[in-house]
């Protein structure tokens, strides 16, 4: 590791690197290095190119948890973020990178109104939020942006995407000139272009190249798993694999020694390896690998490093690599010298974006997998216990036991003792009830659908009041939402596949006439679309009340529901 690797290297302070060391991160990914000396060091706007979870939080968050000035009592930073879920992420990731008494709030739609302005009337140094929710305080006048110095679009293609970027544009519009701008984007369409031409002056463009090739003798599945549950999914897949020898990866120096430990508890040969272990335990710890007196070695990306073992049956990301460059090394090392491996990678639920940008990067095979069940291990080790006994009885390695034998079968039948032997020996693992459920959670996987609603522009609809009523009517949640397209007299929007029938059914709850189905193709639909009480087809009446009268867009809402009766 050269210096120019560390984050030492950076121009943090000492009393950020020490928060840093205490997360356990080692080295910065590609677009903390390109980013952190230029917010630390200039005043350009920044256009950051890189995919989901390569780190971008800590690449903005770090300079400007360092800069802040604590207590200003104004907002001096806004990242704005498409979805609620990231609104927290990046929340929670920040408040454990911080080091003084800056204060971190998230500000999203579905909250409570009264807690958000009890929090920005108290005073907020840094705010996360959704433009949706952000623009709705701006309106009230509950939002003061006069002093904003760091303006963050995260994930700005998603925003567009979702039908934020109209939001997005107003909410800069509130801004005030002297405030840096930083754009971060996996892809770089021409409305975020146009965005960023019309706001950003001095612009840094940081590019990070992504890596596209996987070795063809690594066989690559990946598990869904909560978080909580990682680590017995990881003790049943080493259970039913005979000859399990592997590097499980982790992210960080402290998640490894975590991991170590319940390893050892549960009776596991692991070892640890990370960037505070000196050299010479280092070479131990790879000595006792190299020859088998350990068969699992959990290390993080910067220790493995330089680690050459031909005949590692699996790789296990126990934790997703922090680029995709760091997932084509780590399953490097199954496949080599001509053998077969296995690269398994555990993804959560909150994972699961960032697992699917990887993989895109990529461009690799990664097929789903179940767990496997208590009822499989239990089989294998029953199959192992009676390898076991074949091999001790061949082997004729048994007379000091002959006697207690004899007395035993004295008084019991020989089945009954066998039993109650394997019982006594055996009885934890062979226990059903001794293995923890590992829940499953539910993802898109059947590819999404376009879905056309019979309301539009003139019903006083906008993308962001599309999105939130399909969040009220349905409970879908606004990660599920893309591509919000707003006509005169209609929408169309796309969904995960699996949650389509439940949205159209949610959606036409209650009226004589659809107004939502799923569509084949937006020029078809015009001429199938659901007809609506005036006889058209593919259009609804503009939004009327009672009277006759325009509805304000402020109403749409209201005059959806009644619309929809």
């Amino acid at each position: 590791m050269t210096a120019l690797e560390t984050f030492e290297s950076l121009g943090l302070s000492e009393t950020t690197l020490e928060a840093i060391r205490a997360k356990g991160f080692e080295i910065p990914s590609p677009i903390q290095r390109l980013t952190i000396p230029v917010l630390l060091a200039n005043q350009n706007d920044i256009i950051g190119q890189a995919q989901t979870g390569t780190g971008k939080t800590a690449a903005f968050g770090l300079p400007i948890l360092e800069q802040a000035l604590p207590a200003s009592g104004k907002v001096q930073a806004l990242i704005l973020v498409p979805t609620r879920e990231l609104a927290l992420q990046v929340t929670d990731e920040l408040l454990s990178l911080r080091t003084g008494k800056i204060t971190v709030s998230a500000i999203y739609g579905g909250a409570s109104y009264d807690e958000q302005l009890r929090r920005l009337k108290k005073g907020i140094d840094i705010v996360v939020g959704t433009p949706g929710r952000i623009l709705d305080h701006l309106h009230r006048g509950t939002l003061d942006l006069s002093a904003l110095k760091w303006l963050v679009l995260d994930e700005a293609d998603e925003m567009l995407n979702m039908g934020f970027i109209d939001d997005v544009d107003e909410i800069l519009s509130y801004t005030p000139e002297e405030r840096r701008l930083l754009l971060f984007s996996a892809t770089m369409p021409r409305r975020i272009s146009d965005l960023a031409q019309k706001y950003m002056r001095d612009v840094q463009v940081l590019k990070v190249e992504a890596t596209h090739l996987t070795t063809d003798l690594t066989d690559q599945i990946y598990f869904e798993v909560r978080e909580s549950d990682k680590f017995d999914a990881l003790t049943r897949i080493i259970d039913v694999e005979p000859e399990f020898y592997a590097i499980v990866f982790c992210r960080t120096k402290v998640a490894v020694d975590e991991l170590v430990n319940r390893l050892l508890e549960r009776g596991y040969l692991a070892d640890g390896l990370h960037g505070d272990v000196s050299q010479a335990q280092r070479e131990k710890i790879l000595r006792k690998f190299k020859r088998r007196f350990s068969n699992i070695l959990v290390a993080t990306d910067v220790a493995a490093r330089g680690i050459d073992v031909n005949n590692l049956t699996h790789v296990i990301n126990y934790s997703l690599p922090q680029d995709s460059e760091s997932y084509v090394h780590r399953i490097g090392r199954t496949g080599r010298a001509g053998n077969q491996g296995t690269a398994i990678t555990f993804i959560s639920h909150s994972e699961y974006r960032q697992f699917l940008a990887m993989r895109k990067e990529v461009k690799a095979d990664i097929r789903k997998e179940e767990i496997p069940t208590v009822h499989d291990v239990i089989a294998l080790k029953k199959q192992h216990i009676l390898s076991e006994l074949e091999e001790t009885i061949e082997t004729q390695m048994f007379d000091e036991y002959a006697g207690m034998a004899e007395t035993i079968l004295a008084s019991h039948t020989p089945e009954t003792a066998l039993a109650a032997l394997l019982k006594m020996s055996f009885k934890n693992d062979l226990d059903a009830s001794s293995y923890p459920e590992i829940r499953t959670f539910s993802v898109d996987r059947k590819g999404t659908a376009r879905i056309f609603i019979a309301v539009g522009r003139r019903d006083g609809f906008t993308p962001r009041r599309i999105v939130e009523m399909l969040q009220r009517e349905s409970g879908l949640p606004d990660a599920h939402i893309n591509d919000v397209k707003i006509m005169d007299e209609f929408s169309f929007v796309t969904i995960p596949f699996e949650e389509a029938e439940h949205v159209t059914r949610c959606l036409n709850k209650g009226s004589k006439h659809p107004i939502a189905e799923i569509a084949r193709n937006e020029k078809s639909v015009r001429r199938a679309a659901p007809r609506r009480k005036d006889g058209r087809k593919g259009k609804t009446s503009r939004s009327k009340d009672r009277a006759g009268r325009r509805v304000p867009r402020k109403a749409a809402d209201t005059e959806f529901r009644r619309k929809r009766r």
